[in-house]
């Protein structure tokens, strides 16, 4: 299991290039990549966003591309000679015209002279930087996905120590429930009787009204439901592809059951139980919002 929260980073080098990927990700519901590159990568961001797709399913990630060449290769000084030829003929002239100055134009003086040398940076190969940039990607994708293994690790010992106190509640609810009906119906029978006050208590209307209540206020399916929620939680956290999106699904189910659980309570301390449950099932929920 993966949690969408990592950072990956990689380096290729050939032929005195180097090209560095770096990946950073957060969570999000889909794959969603930003690129952050020099101008000269553009052309390769849809090979960049398959190459991510092969490796992510979800999670917002940026990408960011750090390009450098060697002087060697990147950078040449041409010479345009009929520019210092031009330069060459035009200083003889000017000693042919005065004899009496002295000719100090030398080699050095030709160099420096405007335009005669030309800086000027190489094309790339472009198929060259495609392959180290698919590369780059891919093994920063790698460190990326062991970074969010070992963090998703962490998350499933977390959601499974969760998952162990929530059914501890739920346990309780089983073990408070049978008491709810009981608890009823001595307290409608104070009430009745205090308030016919010595007359005769109809015991076939009380029953009646008791067995009403226990019909309304029955929370069994809900509690084989929840059961069975958890069980099917740790199938999920023990498979070994993305669950994010089926466990973000199943924790809504969590909430609907306790949700009806806590709506049908009229005793204090099944409410309090109820409300302790919502309560571990939003940190659940949080948690799970970092899963891939």
């Amino acid at each position: 299991m993966n949690s969408m929260t990592g950072y990956g980073k990689a380096t290729v080098e050939r032929d005195g290039r180097s090209l560095t990927v770096e990946l950073k990700s957060v969570n999000h519901r889909f794959l969603d990549i930003s690129t952050k590159i020099p101008r000269m990568f553009i052309a390769y961001e849809d090979a960049i966003r398959s190459a991510l797709g092969r490796a992510l399913t979800r999670g917002h990630v940026d990408v960011y591309i750090n390009y450098v060449r060697s002087e060697q290769s990147d950078k040449q000084v041409t010479v345009d000679i009929p520019l210092a030829t031009g330069y060459v003929e035009a200083a003889q002239k000017l000693f042919d015209a005065f004899p009496e100055l002295r000719n100090d134009f030398s080699l050095n003086s030709l160099m420096k002279s405007s335009d005669v040398l030309t800086l000027t940076q190489s094309d790339d190969d472009s198929e060259l930087l495609r392959q180290m940039l698919i590369q780059a990607v891919d093994e920063a994708a790698k460190n990326l996905n062991a970074m969010r293994r070992k963090e998703g690790e962490a998350l499933k010992t977390d959601l499974l120590n969760k998952l162990d106190f929530f059914e501890t509640l739920l346990n309780k609810v089983k073990l408070i429930a049978p008491d709810v009906v009981g608890h009823y119906r001595e307290k409608l029978t104070e009430r009745v009787t205090e308030a016919l006050q010595g007359v005769t208590l109809d015991e076939s209307k009380l029953a009646n009204e008791v067995c009403f209540f226990a019909d309304k206020s029955c929370i069994d399916e809900e509690i084989t439901r929840l059961t069975s929620h958890i069980a099917r939680a740790r199938e999920l956290l023990a498979e070994e592809v993305p669950v994010g999106r089926k466990l973000d699904f199943l924790i809504q189910e969590f909430n609907r059951e306790t949700n009806t659980i806590c709506s049908k309570s009229s005793f204090l301390d099944l409410t309090d139980t109820a409300l302790a449950m919502k309560n571990e099932i939003e940190k659940i929920r949080e948690q799970i919002q970092n899963i891939e």
